[in-house]
Formats: C-alpha cells, sequence, structure tokens
C-alpha cells in the first residue's frame, strides 16, 4: 500500500465528519447514528441527503456549498478518495458535510427508516456483466425505499447509456413517477431548467469531467416513491 494512502487513512481517522464503522458493528445492531443522523450528526433538522459511491466526493460537497439548509453525507468504501472530499469539507468549513465510509450494500444498517430525503447516483459502476449489482437494481431500489422518506427523490447522472436506459426500465417496471429526466443533460436538460438546477446538474466530479473530453454523451434522470 503506498504512502499516501496510509496518510489518507491516517487524516481519515481524526476527522470529525467522517465516520467508519467496521463490518461486525454494522452487523451486531447496526450503526449507533442510524435514525439519529440530523440530531446526532449535523446537531440541526434539516432534510438529509446522500451521495452513493461518491468517490472524491466532488457531488457532495458541490451540494453542500449550494444549499447550506441541507445536510449532505458521501458513502463510499474506498477511503483514499473519500479524503479528498472530506479534507476539503473541513478546509472551507463545511459544517453540512459529512462521510461515511461503507459498502453501499450495507445503507440500511446505517440509515433508519424513512431517514433520508433524496439520494444522488452520480457516475455509478454500469456493471455490465451483473445486473443485479447495478445501483438502480430491484435490490438497491428495495434499500432506498426502505430508507427514504415518502416522496423522497432518487437522481441519477451517468455516462452509461446502458445504466441509463437501465434505470429507466427499473423505473417504469416498478411504476415509480418520473420527474425529470434527459439523454444529453449539457445539450438539453440545462437549457429547460431554472438556474439553481443548472447550478446542480453544472457540478463535475473528476470522471465526468473526463469523460466529456472524450466527447461523452451525460445523461440524468430524477424520479421518486
Amino acid at each position: 500500500m503506498g504512502k499516501n494512502k496510509l496518510a489518507r487513512f491516517a487524516e481519515n481517522a481524526t476527522f470529525a465528519h467522517v465516520v467508519q464503522p467496521t463490518f461486525e458493528e454494522l452487523m451486531q445492531g447496526g450503526l449507533p447514528l442510524r435514525g439519529r443522523w440530523k440530531s446526532a450528526f449535523f446537531h440541526r433538522e434539516a432534510p438529509l441527503v446522500l451521495e452513493l459511491g461518491c468517490g472524491r466526493g466532488e457531488y457532495t460537497v458541490g451540494l453542500a456549498r449550494l444549499h447550506p439548509q441541507r445536510n449532505y453525507i458521501g458513502v463510499d468504501i474506498k477511503g483514499a478518495r473519500l479524503w479528498r472530499g472530506a479534507r476539503i469539507a473541513r478546509e472551507e468549513g463545511l459544517t453540512n458535510v459529512g462521510f461515511l465510509r461503507t459498502h453501499v450494500d450495507h445503507i440500511t444498517h446505517c440509515f433508519g427508516p424513512a431517514e433520508v430525503d433524496e439520494i444522488w447516483l452520480t457516475f455509478s459502476d454500469p456493471q455490465l456483466e451483473k445486473p443485479r449489482k447495478r445501483l438502480t437494481s430491484p435490490l438497491f431500489l428495495a434499500r432506498y425505499r426502505e430508507i427514504l422518506k415518502p416522496g423522497g427523490l432518487i437522481h441519477l447522472k451517468t455516462d452509461s447509456p446502458v445504466l441509463f436506459e437501465y434505470t429507466l426500465e427499473m423505473i417504469a417496471e416498478h411504476k415509480l413517477p418520473v420527474l425529470e429526466q434527459s439523454a444529453n443533460v449539457y445539450a438539453d436538460l440545462v437549457n429547460r431548467v431554472s438556474a439553481a438546477e443548472q447550478a446542480v446538474l453544472n457540478i463535475r466530479t473528476y470522471y465526468e469531467s473526463m469523460w466529456l473530453e472524450e466527447g461523452r454523451t451525460i445523461h440524468y434522470v430524477r424520479f421518486g416513491f
């Protein structure tokens, strides 16, 4: 393991806004913060928004900058990546940002029923060979339904036409309401939404910037339960 990774892991351990539960802790009763994120972690009542598979946390931090009235948590198992967003949040003094290092598979062990207001899925692995592992598969939709409040929202932003079309199929199959969708975010959607929504859609992750340089098209859909 490289020195940079070790240094980042060590620094993550010093961040009060980074939570790193063990597998045993999650399986033996769940995260102590489960159902208590607003009161015990953020110390305020505000809508709770998750970015699942947050990577470097660009969307988590970007959303937190735009909407200080909301609480944001980036979730990822890669501590060395998550470290970047956590450090930026600390340097900027963002008090409405937290990071949780865990597998997305364990999400119901970390958040209580109807505790979450919105979920963002940004450039998730399309899992071309394993549809069951896609973050919009029936398996994961069932988990989201458990932790989202009634009327909660899910946002998918992706460069993968496979994941985009698959998600639309799952939405139709489960008869979920589509609130917004676009097969080409920057050629279509940003030209017909409000300035506030444009600012959200224009947040760029490290990977999105790479994909755009390669000429890839970015897709988006927002749906609810």
